[in-house]
């Protein structure tokens, strides 16, 4: 079976929007469905998405994992987004957060350096 899983932020203001995200994300969307959405696809089958609603923007926490936290950041930041805040739980993960500029929340997560994503191990 296959599975495609598509997280969506809302926004209030398209072009502002489309390009934070394209900054954010360092490619332009991979496919425009309508005015007033773009999509990005993450991953295979995994994609985020934008979508103008202005009633709901703001209120949206969307966390990606990635195996490189310091890279995505580090890439990131040459384009002129910086963090809005970091934290690291007990167990080392950390987590790097951004705002758009409705105040959705974009996280990136990573594990410390020589641990293994849970389920890795086939578990």
């Amino acid at each position: 079976m296959t599975l495609d899983l598509f997280a969506g932020l809302p926004v209030s203001d398209y072009q502002r929007a489309l390009a934070w995200y394209e900054r954010l994300l360092g490619s332009e969307p991979a496919f425009l469905p309508d005015d007033t959405e773009a999509v990005w696809e993450l991953a295979e089958h995994r994609y985020f998405y934008i979508d103008v609603l202005p009633e709901r923007a703001g209120n949206a926490v969307q966390t990606v994992f990635v195996d490189d936290l310091d890279a995505r950041v580090e890439g990131i930041a040459t384009r002129g987004i910086e963090a809005a805040t970091t934290e690291t739980y007990d167990n080392g993960v950390r987590k790097v957060i951004y705002r758009d500029p409705d105040g959705n929340e974009i996280g990136f997560g990573g594990l410390p350096a020589g641990a293994t994503a849970p389920g890795a191990d086939g578990d």
